[in-house]
C-alpha cells in the first residue's frame, strides 16, 4: 500500500509539474533540489508512474555509490508498501535485487556504464536520472557523456535529468543542450552553523596523512556536541583510518559509535540508516553526503576533509590525497542535520577559511588515471574522446599515459583502436590492468584462482592483512570478516565473467600453482611497471624507475624479485612505500613485463669519462651488463658531448693564447655582433660543435683524448673567413697594443665590465693625450704605480692628467722618489725607466 503522507511530505513535489513539463519539451532537465526534498526518492516515481497517475515509463537511477543505490531502492520500495524487488530494484556490482515487473531501477554509475557498452541503446529504458551529479566521478561523467550520444545519434526520444543539491546548474544545462533548470525549494529546517576550529595550529593534510591532533579535535568536538544537543551526531571524516582512530578516542561516550563507510558490513550499513532507540553516533565518510537519510541524525560535525584521487603518470603510481573539502561538500553535509527537524553542524575550521574553500570538488576527470576511461571510450567508437560531451575535457598528458597503459596490456592497438580482447576487456568492469590479469593470468592458472587474486587486487585488503598478497589471499579465503565476504562475491562475479571462454577449472593449465607464484604472476600481470629487483635488505627498484622500500617487520624484505600491487610515492620523497606485494622469480617478471625489455648498447658519461657497455634491462632495472669494445662512434660522440656540458669545456686544452682569442672574440661579438661569433657560453658553443670542434671530436674516445684537443686551433675555425672580416681580427681586437713608451701590452678582452682592460704603468702613458681606441671602443686604463699595482682607473686620460694625475702624484712622488713625477705629464718624456737610467 502507497504511505501517501510520506510521499505528500517531499517538498520536491511542488517542482515536478515544471519537471515533467521540461522533459516533454526538451528531453532533457537539470534538477536542483537541497538535501532532504525527495529528489532520489519521489522524482522517479514519479517519472515511471508508479505514484501521480502519469504514464508508465521504465526509469534508471544513477547513483555514484553502492551504499546508497540499495538505501535509494530501499526506500522507494518503502514508500509504495513493496520490498526491493518489485516494481522497484537496484543493481550493484556483484549484487540485483529486480524482476520482471521492476519499473524503476536504482543502478550505480559503473554498473550503467557496462550496459550501455553492452547495448548502445539502452532498450527498453526511457528515462535516466544522474543523481548527485555534483560530485564529478569519472563513471558519472563517462555515462553523461554516452547518454548524450545515445540521444543525438540514436534514441532522442530517451530523457535524461542531471539531479543534485549543489551542482553546477548552469554547466549542466549547457552540457544537456540547453536544458531547463527546475529548482526546487529546500527543506524548511533550519540548520546552524558552529564554527569549532582547534585552539591550536595542526598540520595541514599530507598525502594521506592527517596530524593526529587534528582528529584529537575532532573527537573532542563530538563529545561536545553530544554534551550540547540532542539527537544523533553524524561525523564526516575522510577515510576508513580516521574513523577508526577517531572511534577509539570516544569510548565511554552516552552514545553507540557506529563506523560508515563503503567497506563496512551490511550489516553495519542497515543499522547507521534505521531509526534506533538509543543515542548514537555515526562516522561515516562521504558516502553519507548525499542520496540517504540517516534517521535520528540533528547534528554534524565535520572535520572539513575529503580523500581524491592523485595519480603520478611518469611513475604509475596511483594515491588517494587528504584534501579540504569544497563548499559544495560542506553543504551537502550540513543538509544532513536539517532532514528531520532543526540542526546544527560543527564545523572544524574557520569562518574565514570557509571563504578560501574550493567552490565544488575536483572533477575526476582532471586529476585521477584515466585508463579506464580511454578504454571505455576507444570502445565506444572516440579514442582521443574529442567528440564526446564532457564538462571537463580529459588532459592531454593524462590520456597520453593511458593510451601507453592500454597498448602494453593489448587492449588497443597503436592507433587507439580496441580488437576483441580489448572489447571483452571493458565489460569486466575492472581496471584494464586488472583485466589483462585476469585474461592471461586465468589461461596459466585457470580461472578460479585468477579471479580471486584480482578480486584481492580491486579492493584492497585492511592493513592488518599484511603486505603480503599471498598471505592476504590466504587469510581472506578462511576469513569471515566484512572484506573476506566482499572479496568472495567479487570473485565469484569475475569467474562467471571468464566463462563464456571456457576458462572454468584449474586442469586447464596445466595444474596447480603455490600461492606465493600464483599471486606473484597476476600481480605482475595487472603492473608490470611495478616488477621490483632487491637492492639492499628492504629496498627495490621497481621497472618504471622508481625505488620502494617495505617496513621493518615484512616478510618479503629479502625477496630477490617482487611484484608490487600497492605503492604510493609521500609527496616530495623520492622512493615509494609498499603497501602490498607478491614474491616473484626472475622468470615471471620477464614474462609478464616483456614489452619493458630492452638489449642496448649504452654509451655515457659517468664518473668523469666515457662509459660503454651492452646491457638488458627491464625498464630501468639492469638485468646484466658487459664492456662493450667497439661502441658506435656517433654514441661515442654523444657522450663525449654530454661530458663537456657536464663537466665544461675546460675538459679541452686551454693554453693562455686560446682563452685570450676566445675573450677577443666574445669582445668582437658583442661590440660589432654580424659574423664575429658567440663564444662566451659554454652551451651555445657546443651546440655548434659540428662547426669546430670537428674533426677532433669524432676521433677522440675518452677523457684524455679531449685533453688533447687544442681549442684555440679549434676556434679558430668559428672566424669569419668567408667575409674576409676574419683577416681583420688584428686590426680589430689586436692582442697587445704599444704605448707611448715602446712597450707592448696585453690588453684583457675578459673584463667582467665588457670593456678592454690596458693596464701598463703611469710613466709609459706620459704624452698620450687621447685614451686608446679598440674596435672604436674606448679602453678603461688600468694606471699602475711603478712596483705594479693599481693607482688609478680611468676611460678618459685626458681629463686624469688635468685632474686625477695632481693627487696620484702627491701619494707616490714620495713612495717611488726613483721614478720621474713631472708636473706636466702632457708634454713629459715617457718611459718604463727610473730616473737613473734616463740620466744615463
Amino acid at each position: 500500500m502507497i504511505r501517501q503522507a510520506a510521499l505528500d511530505a517531499l517538498p520536491v513535489r511542488e517542482a515536478l509539474p515544471g519537471l515533467v513539463s521540461a522533459l516533454d519539451a526538451h528531453g532533457t532537465a537539470v534538477l536542483c533540489a537541497p538535501p532532504g526534498t525527495g529528489k532520489t526518492t519521489l522524482v522517479p516515481l514519479v517519472l515511471a508512474g508508479l505514484v501521480g497517475g502519469g504514464a508508465r515509463r521504465r526509469v534508471v537511477v544513477a547513483e555514484p555509490r553502492r551504499i546508497a543505490a540499495r538505501a535509494a531502492a530501499r526506500r522507494m520500495a518503502w514508500l509504495l508498501g513493496e520490498q526491493p524487488g518489485g516494481s522497484v530494484g537496484f543493481t550493484v556490482r556483484g549484487e540485483r535485487v529486480a524482476g520482471p515487473g521492476t519499473v524503476v531501477e536504482v543502478v550505480t554509475t559503473g554498473v550503467l556504464l557496462q550496459r550501455l557498452q553492452r547495448d548502445q541503446e539502452l532498450a527498453g529504458v526511457d528515462v535516466v536520472v544522474l543523481d548527485e551529479c555534483h560530485e564529478r566521478h569519472l563513471d558519472a561523467d563517462t555515462v553523461a557523456a554516452f547518454l548524450l550520444d545515445v540521444r543525438e545519434t540514436l534514441r532522442p526520444e530517451l530523457r535524461l535529468v542531471a539531479a543534485s543539491a549543489t551542482t553546477d546548474s548552469a554547466g549542466w544545462a549547457r552540457l544537456l543542450g540547453g536544458a531547463p533548470v527546475v529548482e526546487a525549494a529546500g527543506v524548511s529546517y533550519p540548520v546552524e552553523t558552529v564554527w569549532a576550529p582547534p585552539a591550536r595550529p595542526v598540520r595541514p593534510p599530507h598525502g594521506m596523512r592527517v596530524d593526529p591532533a587534528q582528529l584529537a579535535h575532532v573527537a573532542s568536538v563530538v563529545r561536545r556536541a553530544l554534551a550540547e544537543r540532542s539527537g544523533d551526531v553524524l561525523c564526516f571524516l575522510p577515510g576508513v583510518g580516521e574513523i577508526a582512530r577517531v572511534a577509539g578516542q570516544l569510548g565511554g561516550v552516552d552514545a553507540e559509535v557506529l563506523q560508515v563507510h563503503g567497506r563496512a558490513p551490511a550489516a553495519v550499513q542497515d543499522a547507521a540508516l534505521t531509526a534506533s532507540d538509543h543515542r548514537r553516533v555515526i562516522l561515516a565518510t562521504a558516502v553519507a553526503e548525499s542520496s540517504l537519510t540517516v534517521p535520528g541524525v540533528r547534528v554534524v560535525v565535520d572535520s572539513g576533509l575529503a580523500r581524491e584521487p592523485r595519480v603520478d603518470h611518469a611513475r604509475g603510481l596511483g594515491a588517494l590525497a587528504t584534501v579540504r573539502a569544497s563548499r559544495a561538500a560542506g553543504r551537502q553535509r550540513a543538509g544532513r542535520a536539517g532532514r528531520e527537524a532543526p540542526g546544527v553542524v560543527y564545523r572544524c575550521w574557520t569562518e574565514a577559511e570557509d571563504g578560501r574553500l574550493p567552490a565544488f570538488p575536483s572533477p575526476e576527470m582532471r586529476i585521477a588515471d584515466l585508463a579506464q576511461f580511454a578504454l571505455q571510450a576507444a570502445c565506444w567508437g572516440d579514442p582521443d574522446a574529442s567528440g564526446l560531451a564532457l564538462l571537463d575535457a580529459p588532459p592531454a598528458g593524462a590520456m597520453a599515459a593511458a593510451r601507453e597503459v592500454l597498448v602494453a596490456v593489448g587492449a588497443v592497438d597503436a592507433a587507439g583502436r580496441p580488437g576483441p580482447r580489448g572489447l571483452r576487456m571493458a565489460r569486466l568492469g575492472l581496471h584494464p590492468r586488472l583485466a589483462r590479469a585476469l585474461l592471461d593470468g586465468s589461461a596459466a592458472l585457470g580461472a578460479h584462482r585468477a579471479a580471486e587474486v584480482v578480486a584481492l587486487l580491486s579492493e584492497e585488503p585492511p592493513r592488518e592483512y599484511g603486505d603480503d598478497l599471498a598471505s592476504a589471499w590466504r587469510r581472506a579465503r578462511a576469513g569471515g570478516d566484512a572484506y573476506a565476504a566482499r572479496w568472495r562475491t567479487e570473485a565469484r562475479r569475475l569467474e562467471r565473467a571468464l566463462a563464456p571462454a571456457g576458462r572454468t577449472s584449474e586442469t586447464e593449465s596445466g595444474g596447480r600453482s603455490p600461492d606465493d607464484a600464483a599471486a606473484g604472476l597476476v600481480a605482475a600481470l595487472a603492473f608490470p611497471e611495478r616488477v621490483a629487483k632487491a637492492r639492499g635488505e628492504g629496498a627495490f627498484l621497481m621497472a618504471s624507475g622508481t625505488g620502494a622500500g617495505l617496513g621493518d617487520g615484512s616478510p618479503l624484505r629479502h625477496a630477490p624479485w617482487l611484484a608490487v600491487a600497492v605503492a604510493d610515492r609521500p609527496p616530495h620523497s623520492a622512493s615509494a612505500r609498499i603497501r602490498m606485494a607478491a614474491v616473484v622469480d626472475g622468470d615471471t617478471a620477464l614474462a609478464a613485463a616483456a614489452h619493458l625489455r630492452t638489449d642496448a648498447e649504452e654509451v655515457h658519461w659517468e664518473d668523469g669519462d666515457v662509459v660503454a657497455r651492452a646491457a638488458q634491462r627491464l625498464g630501468a632495472i639492469e638485468l646484466a651488463v658487459r664492456p662493450l669494445r667497439t661502441p658506435d662512434p656517433a654514441l661515442v660522440r654523444a657522450a663525449l658531448l654530454e661530458g663537456l656540458r657536464t663537466e665544461g669545456l675546460d675538459l679541452l686544452r686551454w693554453s693562455p693564447d686560446a682563452r685570450t682569442l676566445r675573450a677577443r672574440l666574445g669582445f668582437l661579438h658583442r661590440t660589432l655582433g654580424g659574423a664575429w661569433p658567440d663564444v662566451a657560453a659554454d652551451g651555445v658553443l657546443l651546440e655548434r660543435a659540428d662547426d669546430w670542434l670537428e674533426p677532433e671530436l669524432s676521433r677522440a674516445r675518452r677523457r684524455a683524448d679531449l685533453a688533447r684537443i687544442d681549442a684555440g686551433q679549434a676556434l679558430n675555425r668559428l672566424l669569419p673567413w668567408a667575409t674576409g672580416e676574419a683577416a681583420r681580427l688584428d686590426e680589430l681586437a689586436p692582442e697587445r697594443l704599444e704605448v707611448p713608451s715602446g712597450s707592448r701590452i696585453r690588453l684583457d678582452y675578459a673584463a667582467e665590465h665588457g670593456q678592454p682592460v690596458l693596464a701598463v704603468k703611469l710613466q709609459e702613458l706620459f704624452g698620450l693625450a687621447e685614451t686608446p681606441r679598440v674596435a672604436g671602443v674606448p679602453v678603461l686604463v688600468h694606471l699602475l704605480s711603478p712596483a705594479g699595482r693599481p693607482a688609478a682607473v680611468t676611460a678618459d686620460l685626458a681629463s686624469f692628467w688635468q685632474g686625477g694625475y695632481r693627487a696620484v702624484r702627491a701619494e707616490l712622488r714620495g713612495r717611488y722618489p726613483k721614478h720621474p713625477w713631472p708636473e706636466d705629464p702632457a708634454t713629459a718624456e715617457p718611459t718604463r725607466h727610473t730616473n737613473a737610467r734616463l740620466r744615463r
